[in-house]
């Protein structure tokens, strides 16, 4: 609830309207956010949510409507003019400098200096205070944020917003990287927060988080405000969906096949990266899905990098069709028609200042030259091609993949691999940042590329997801598989069960 020493509101948005080239993302967005509530801003991909924060924050400039500012009205010019007011935006897609170190991170953009000299000392000192605050003392402030995991990078951009010691805190999906124990710090901090008056906003496609952490909720769709201000408690779910989506019901998982499934396609063997897992061993069979179940940290994601190639085996070996890879030859592994779909698709899998058509063919650029010259028409058919059969929207070619929706950028990185060809498609959280109304489809869509015979396997922090979507699951802890099973016969209490108990079943 929001006190009544609280009713002008921290910061309001009214009739904010934003186009782009060929579209209008915002078409009259109301929002507001009080000090000390957690505001939610929910809404499928595409419905503007990126692109409102951009604008809250300062990093896009509104074409029509107002933006007050505990209650004057204001125009951010850029991010640091908001930052400067008391607003700390952390991104969805991490926006940490590997480079530089965890204090370096923490104070980009405001470091401390005294008569010209850097106080580094004191820099560190506050880092490491910040850093226990969030319940991660073992963070050292010395360390280069790229060798930490895509969680501790989180946790870097978290103490990033409070070094600035904001009174305004936008969070876009800031769970999507962390485990239960994780998440459970995160909204420990977050009502610390709010006690000290400070407002959230908190973008989240897991509705489970929003009655854990929201106070209320706005829902927007196809860049408009439908629901703004809702009751999180007194909201039912059936009724927040029907607004994201326009009608009721959630995503359901496709049936799973009737009968058997064809010839070996991936196949790996005592598979090892030391010191993070060793003595994988499995097959995936056309059109078979595969899913591997595990909590952060247990190496399910390291496991399907070095099955691609990303990282160099350290034993073991990976077979397409019976025929080895090389070991690191993601090269080799994409001509024999192996492809990944990584977890961090902007940094990892996209070129996003490319256009659309470009990240679609960027594997079978040999296939369309023409006498050493890339063929600009057949590129653009084959580009055109997927973004008809995905639905990608909007559907430009030549849009830069940068401007997409999340969702939609993942349709980009799957109509790559099927415009290659590929046998064993590997997908880690595939559904990272897709919304519920949005789910569904990409449910269809991975068990029709399964039907049409290829391989898949999956990486999922939902259980719920990997055991729904699977025909057979393999149960990931510690580096080790500790049960196969099929995913009809498995449910999550067992794999949480397992896990905890990590040993062979």
């Amino acid at each position: 609830m929001v006190s009544a020493d609280h009713a002008i509101p921290l910061l309001a948005a009214s009739g904010v309207v934003k186009h782009f080239p060929g579209a209008k993302a915002l078409d009259g967005v109301d929002f507001e956010v009080h000090p000390g509530e957690v505001h939610c801003l929910l809404g499928q991909n595409g419905a503007g949510k990126s692109t409102l924060i951009k604008v809250l924050s300062g990093a896009h400039t509104p074409d029509a409507g107002t933006i007050a500012w505990q209650g004057e009205e204001v125009t951010f010019p850029d991010p640091v003019s908001a930052l400067r007011a008391g607003i700390a935006t952390m991104y969805q897609e991490l926006d940490v400098v590997d480079g530089l170190n965890v204090a370096e991170n923490v104070f980009l953009g405001h470091e401390r200096s005294r008569f010209g000299l850097s106080q580094r000392a004191w820099v560190h000192d506050h880092t490491r205070r910040i850093l226990e605050r969030l319940g991660h003392p073992e963070i050292q402030p010395t360390t280069e944020v790229g060798t930490l995991s895509a969680a501790g990078k989180q946790i870097v951009s978290l103490a990033r917003a409070l070094s600035r010691q904001a009174q305004l805190i936008i969070m876009d999906e800031p769970s999507a990287v962390l485990d239960s124990e994780e998440v459970a710090n995160l909204f420990r901090l977050v009502r610390e927060l709010t006690a000290d008056g400070i407002g959230v906003v908190y973008i989240s496609h897991r509705l489970e988080e929003i009655r854990q952490i929201g106070h209320r909720l706005t829902v927007l769709k196809d860049g408009r405000t439908v629901a703004t201000g809702l009751p999180v408690a007194g909201t039912p779910t059936a009724e927040v969906i029907a607004l994201m989506t326009g009608h009721e019901g959630t995503a359901t998982f496709p049936p799973r096949p009737e009968g058997r499934f064809g010839e070996v396609v991936l196949s790996v063997r005592d598979l090892a990266f030391a010191p993070v897992f060793s003595g994988v061993s499995f097959d995936v069979h056309a059109g078979e899905i595969v899913g591997l179940a595990g909590l952060v940290g247990s190496g399910r994601s390291e496991i399907l990098e070095t099955i691609y190639g990303a990282r160099r085996a350290t034993a073991g070996e990976v077979s397409v069709a019976g025929r080895p890879l090389r070991r690191g030859d993601i090269a080799g592994a994409v001509a024999r028609g192996v492809g990944l779909c990584p977890e961090e698709r902007k940094s990892q899998g996209l070129l996003l200042e490319e256009p659309l058509v470009r990240n679609t063919t960027l594997s079978i650029f040999a296939r369309l030259a023409r006498a050493g010259f890339l063929d600009d028409a057949a590129e653009l058919a084959v580009a055109s091609e997927q973004v008809a059969s995905l639905g990608i929207r909007p559907a430009d070619p030549q849009r830069a993949a940068r401007t997409f929706s999340g969702g939609n950028q993942q349709k980009i990185l799957l109509g790559r691999w099927l415009a290659h060809g590929t046998r064993a498609l590997i997908l880690d959280e595939p559904t990272r940042g897709v919304d519920v109304g949005a789910r569904a489809e990409a449910y269809d869509l991975i068990r029709e590329l399964a039907a049409s015979g290829v391989a898949i396997l999956i990486v999922s922090s939902e259980l719920e997801e990997v055991i729904g979507l699977a025909d057979r699951v393999l149960v990931i802890s510690d580096g080790r598989v500790i049960h196969t099973s099929p995913a009809a016969e498995i449910d999550e209490h067992t794999v949480l069960d397992l896990i905890m108990e990590g040993s062979p079943a």
